[in-house]
């Protein structure tokens, strides 16, 4: 376990929700509760790893939430929680994009023993994946909906620097100074070429995936 690491309970029980977030804090993880399917999706956040989740929700339907889960992040392991132990229930369950299916009652001992499961599992942060793109750090390999990508170097650059930082926006002043040389750097509109290029290749017919903030910089959205 990475020490730190975020997990989002999401649990409508007081008893249940409570007695988890205190026994995985006393594990090291730092955990958010929330008890309905609206206040996950407010606490989501891209640095969470892991999501317990229980089905039995008062406003939403678990299986939606977690197709939902998933779509918004797509590295954050997703583990169901919950009492509907019928073999039909799990299928549809794994189906929805969950990463392990956990029927009540549970021990502490296994669902510890499952999440580790789950982080041997995840992704390294040398592959990161936002909805159909994928980027293969090592091989330096750009997929989108499973065709290949072809990019320069620079626009590489400023895709793994933007899909880093997935949902949140990067800063002018963070691309410069990750991707060219501070000291040399000329025009800022070196940049928006650039990302002009990278918006043509990547985006193709559909709306772009890459949004600008006026005077701030560009996210790239989690679609």
């Amino acid at each position: 376990m990475v020490e730190g690491e975020a997990i989002l309970v999401v649990e409508d029980d007081q008893q249940i929700g409570s007695s988890l977030a205190r026994a995985l804090q006393g594990q090291g993880y730092a955990v958010e509760w929330a008890r309905t399917g609206a206040a996950a999706l407010e606490l989501l956040a891209p640095h969470t790893a892991f999501v317990i989740l229980d089905l039995g929700l008062p406003d939403v339907d678990g299986v939606d939430l977690c197709r939902t889960l998933r779509a918004r992040n797509p590295s954050t392991q997703v583990l169901i929680l919950t009492a509907r132990g019928d073999e039909v229930d799990i299928v549809v369950g794994l189906d929805a994009g969950a990463d392990d299916y956990i029927v009540k009652p549970f021990g502490l001992a296994e669902l510890l023993a499952r999440i580790r499961v789950c982080e041997r599992r995840r992704p390294s942060s040398n592959f990161l994946v936002v909805g159909d793109l994928e980027i293969a750090i090592d091989e330096r390999r750009v997929t989108v909906g499973g065709e290949p990508l072809e990019l320069s170097a620079k626009e590489y650059e400023l895709l793994v620097l933007l899909g880093r930082n997935a949902g949140e926006i990067v800063r002018r002043s963070q691309l410069i100074e990750s991707i060219w040389d501070p000291s040399s750097f000329g025009s800022t509109k070196t940049i928006d070429t650039h990302m002009w290029s990278l918006r043509r290749k990547l985006d193709a017919s559909q709306p772009s995936r890459i949004t600008t903030v006026r005077g701030v910089g560009y996210r790239l959205e989690r679609v």
